[in-house]
């Protein structure tokens, strides 16, 4: 059986930025999961003593607290601040385009929709942005019975699919006087997700890699699993299962944007010496 790789796969700018930024405060505790996958959390507690905590309220003056890449509620952040805490803002720069852009369309006078998922930490600080409120969605549906007003921006999740964001936009522009579309979604997400569709095609078995709380790896197994029925989603070689392989002439693999390379490895190198 042939291992083929996406062409995209894997650690994306922000999550490196973020790993790096965290290897470089020792001694420290970020807010909530740096990253959605455990075993590099677990790495970082290990090598760097790097913890976890998820409650911000108790941080103390002078404590050193790394903010995770998905971002934080402005509110949180501004005590933090307040309260003397050594911040590290390890937020994404893409994730912090969108908390900009709610802030700015808000006070302008627009109604902020946003399409992703409201119990998402990236959508619960993107949100705190908006000055008047926005309203969060995950489908056309959602939006059928809602009153709005004549001027909106959208903006989406990061890790979104395209294609299910741009039924929202086509929703919205014949109904409203005004609509400004953001792009929010990351060039990463776009790659990624591009590579998955054009691997899952032509593979007879996919492996997609990932935390299992990782929305972006989440969305990149139901892309695969749509060209490739037999795709899988595993946190690490021990989820994967040796009867899936059964047959298969061509195992696809991919990784999320929050799965280290020493990860990948360990996957590759199970499939290699046990299918």
């Amino acid at each position: 059986m042939k291992i083929e790789l996406a062409e995209n796969y894997g650690f994306c700018f922000g999550v490196k930025r973020a790993i790096k930024i965290a290897e470089e405060n020792k001694n420290s505790a970020t807010y909530g999961p740096l990253i959605h996958n455990s075993k590099e959390i677990a790495r970082l507690e290990r090598d760097f003593n790097v913890g976890l905590v998820h409650d911000y309220k108790i941080f103390k003056k002078d404590d050193k607290v790394v903010i995770r890449t998905h971002g934080i509620p402005k509110n949180e952040l501004q005590d933090l601040h307040k309260n003397g805490i050594d911040v590290v803002d390890a937020t994404c720069p893409y994730v912090t385009k969108p908390q900009q852009i709610c802030q700015e369309m808000s006070e302008a006078g627009y109604v902020i929709i946003i399409f992703g998922d409201e119990e998402h930490p990236e959508i619960k600080g993107v949100k705190s942005y908006a000055a008047h409120g926005a309203t969060v969605v995950t489908s056309v549906e959602e939006l059928e019975n809602m009153k709005l007003g004549e001027k909106i921006a959208l903006v989406s999740q990061t890790t979104r699919k395209a294609q299910d964001y741009l039924k929202i936009v086509n929703y919205l522009i014949p109904r409203h006087k005004e609509v400004r579309v953001f792009n929010t979604i990351c060039n990463a997400t776009f790659e990624n997700q591009d590579a998955v569709r054009i691997l899952s095609q032509k593979a007879d078995v996919m492996i997609i890699i990932g935390g299992k709380d990782s929305s972006n790896t989440k969305q990149l197994h139901s892309i695969s699993k749509y060209y490739c029925p037999d795709s899988y989603h595993v946190e690490d070689e021990n989820d994967i299962d040796i009867l899936w392989f059964k047959n298969k002439i061509i195992c696809g693999l991919s990784a999320g944007a929050s799965t280290p390379d020493w990860i990948i490895k360990n996957v590759i190198h199970f499939i290699e010496s046990n299918c």
